[in-house]
């Protein structure tokens, strides 16, 4: 039974397709479009995920959607008729497109379908299912995890009308016990302040966690008391008269500007310490209320092992704060957590649940190490290059080209390493990463300004050996999917001076706290990847070979994109980064460019393959 998933038209579209429950492919449509969280039909993506499973729509089982249109539609609906006649303007802006595309939404999948099958109407109608959005995230968290029984948490901005579920799974099922509604949203409140201080909605929440160590939660008690009422059980009601989302395109009312002194920060204007309090306080309150609903979801279930799913679950500060109040015993998380997971989910959902299937527990966890995307061959490779006249040196022996890649990084060199199929989900995992010696301590300053063209205060991460990570950090179970962070071993911390103890603000970046300073955060903290030798074995080769000329372990990692734009996709995407940044070396499979080598470069976008009916 081969069941293809679809998660399209609100943000970060992406497809899935898994065969008689074995994950086959997954990936974003962004990595295609090149348009970053792109929200259109991932046709893309659909196409990738058919070939790698070597099938057609026409020998699909099922073909499942994330969320239910009618039920979004009514909260939309019902949104606006409460808070009329406010917000008649964005109303009127998004009815066309409901009416035409998202209302009727079946009819809009059949008809996108159809450009790449030769089936009929009906016959495309009779594979669609439509999963609730919530269920999607948990069926993404749950299916996929090394456990027969879990409890399940799932929290983001919306779905249908729920922003926030406690579940159980257990074997191949999954039953919803609670669920919080808009708009009362935890997501929601973070993206508030996302937008407040400055950052983009819906893809600027991550600076907020980076930026918060810099600050203090100066606010925290004026939120608890103005914006949010916190139970003991950890559910919650907003204020909504400080927010703005229900009636208009806005995060934030004016009452909201009013009580934190001021406007929203300009986009690319300087960060203040308040802006940086601001982010530390958000995010001391999205910890509280997380730790306190996992301490009710153990409670209410009994349960050892916690998955998590979800926008929120992308916030490795909050995970780790579960870990270390061992609430649970494990805690697995979907390292595709946003709405591009729940491409994966609802497939997941559609076999288990709407078939019965019988479900077969995989350990350490059935995502592959979430490589799910396209892989591309040394003659593909080849031809790519060839299309820009790059030079490149290839090499047979995969031992010799470590030897080189590692001697480069340990020289200060920075590598855009593209190896393998591309990984699903947000994080860049080895496959389609920079990298660069963690021990140096101008990288952190230099992959930002030179190579990602982004905020200076942005940390990166470390990708340690999985065998060695208890040398390095202080966490008691390994991090695959970089979901975690954890304090720099007490010994390889820098001693504070007196000096530095008084410095606040972004100027804490420039002293040096660890022996790996490229990837301690300004809190002596690292968001931590464990490279496992048999699911990443190129990049754990690269890395032992680094360990065995340098005596570290160790390399800082972030993803292979540039600010504003998705991580790459293919051979021709690395070869333009490379060629756009100051990227010192690429290596793609077996080939090794050098940037001094490379002639002069015209980026051109080049054509687009066309798609071909079944």
């Amino acid at each position: 039974m081969i069941i293809l998933g679809i998660s399209a038209y609100y943000h970060d579209s992406a497809a899935a397709i898994i065969k008689d429950g074995i994950i086959i492919a997954a990936a974003q449509e962004e990595r295609f479009t090149r348009k970053k969280h792109d929200p259109s039909f991932p046709i893309n993506a659909i196409m990738y995920c058919l070939k790698e499973a070597k099938t057609s729509i026409s020998k699909l089982h099922n073909i499942a959607f994330y969320d239910k249109p009618f039920i979004k539609f009514e909260r939309i609906l019902e949104t606006y008729m409460t808070e009329a006649p406010f917000g008649l303007y964005s109303f009127i802006e998004a009815m066309p497109i409901w009416l035409k595309e998202k209302l009727f939404l079946k009819n809009t999948l059949i008809k996108e379908l159809k450009k790449i099958t030769a089936l009929k109407t009906q016959e495309l109608a009779n594979k669609l299912l439509f999963s609730e959005h919530h269920l999607a995230h948990a069926a993404s968290a749950f299916f996929p995890s090394p456990y027969n029984e879990a409890a399940i948490l799932t929290v983001d901005g919306v779905g249908e009308w729920t922003t926030t579920s406690i579940a159980i799974g257990k074997n191949n099922k999954i039953e919803i016990l609670e669920e919080l509604h808009f708009p009362h949203s935890l997501g929601l409140l973070y993206s508030a302040f996302t937008y407040y201080i400055g950052f983009k909605v819906n893809s600027g929440e991550y600076k907020i966690m980076g930026l918060a160590p810099y600050g203090k939660p100066k606010y925290k008690n004026l939120i608890k008391e103005t914006l949010i009422d916190i139970k003991e059980d950890g559910s919650f009601k907003l204020n909504m008269e400080y927010f703005h989302y229900t009636k208009g395109r806005t995060m934030t009312s004016s009452k909201f500007n009013t009580l934190f002194g001021g406007k929203p920060r300009k986009k690319e204007t300087e960060i203040t310490q308040k802006e940086m309090d601001l982010a530390c306080s958000i995010q001391e309150i999205i910890e509280e209320i997380i730790l306190k609903i996992t301490k009710h979801l153990k409670q209410k279930t009994g349960l050892s092992n916690l998955c998590l799913a979800g926008g929120v679950a992308l916030n490795c500060v909050a995970n780790s704060k579960i870990l270390k109040a061992k609430i649970f015993d494990k805690v697995w998380i979907q390292p595709a957590a946003g709405d591009a997971g729940s491409a994966l989910g609802t497939a997941l959902s559609a076999y288990y649940q709407q078939h019965n299937k019988p479900r077969t527990i995989i350990t350490p966890d059935s995502m592959k190490g979430t490589y799910l995307g396209p892989s591309y061959s040394n003659p593909e490779t080849k031809k790519q290059l060839k299309k820009y006249q790059a030079k490149f040196h290839k090499y047979e022996n995969f031992n010799e080209l470590c030897e080189i890649v590692s001697k480069k990084i340990a020289d200060g060199k920075i590598i855009g390493w593209h190896q393998g199929r591309m990984e699903f989900g947000p994080r860049a995992l080895g496959a389609r990463s920079i990298i660069g010696d963690a021990r140096n301590k101008n990288m952190q300053k230099k992959l930002n300004l030179k190579v990602k063209y982004r905020e200076s205060f942005r940390p990166f991460a470390p990708s340690v050996l999985e065998e060695a990570a208890h040398n390095y950090f202080d966490l008691n179970c390994n991090s695959p999917y970089m979901l975690f962070v954890a304090p720099i071993k007490k010994e390889l911390q820098t001693k504070t001076s007196e000096t530095q103890k008084k410095i606040f603000g972004l100027a804490k970046i420039n002293y040096k706290r660890s022996s790996i300073p490229a990837v301690t955060h300004v809190d002596y903290s690292a968001r931590i990847q464990t490279v496992n030798k048999k699911i990443s074995p190129r990049y754990h080769q690269l890395i032992k070979t680094f360990q065995q000329k340098t005596g570290s372990a160790v390399i800082i990692n972030t993803s292979f994109n540039v600010r504003g734009q998705p991580i790459v996709c293919t051979p021709e995407d690395s070869y333009r980064c490379f060629m756009n940044t100051e990227m010192d070396i690429l290596v793609i499979n077996d080939f090794l460019l050098y940037k001094k080598e490379q002639p002069s470069f015209d980026d051109a976008n080049k054509g687009q393959e066309q798609f071909e009916l079944d």
